[in-house]
């Protein structure tokens, strides 16, 4: 396993998030370092007060023994294993067979109606 030391995160690819300030310049942050924001007049300056900022969060944790929080993986694969009890994916077999299509059609088919529903409803209210 790797060294977690300063130059193991530093070579992390954090997310930066940038926000152009109504009165002129950027505020960034890096939302996985909680409190970790910057800001500049311009955008390069505000990159790279922000990579300062980086560095001063992740050694004072470092410093101070606690945990450093390291980048989400926002990739998605498409793939999702999910354990089910026994009887309700034979209830989900059962169906997907009635309506002549795999199972995994079936689930994609009721997910998707499920979050169709629920931002239809969210709209309304």
């Amino acid at each position: 396993m790797k060294n977690k030391n300063i130059e193991y995160y530093l070579g992390l690819p954090y997310r930066v998030v940038v926000h152009p300030s109504p009165e002129g310049g950027y505020a960034v942050e890096i939302p996985e370092l909680p409190g970790c924001l910057s800001q500049g007049e311009t955008l390069q300056e505000a990159l790279e007060m922000i990579e300062d900022a980086k560095l001063c969060w992740i050694s004072d944790a470092l410093e101070r023994g606690e945990e450093v929080p390291e980048p989400v993986d926002d990739t998605y694969s498409g793939r999702i294993l999910v354990r089910a009890p026994k009887s309700l994916h034979r209830a989900l077999a059962e169906r997907a067979r009635e309506e002549g299509v795999s199972l995994n059609q079936y689930i994609v088919y009721q997910l998707s109606r499920a979050l169709g529903k629920r931002d239809l409803e969210a709209s309304k209210g």
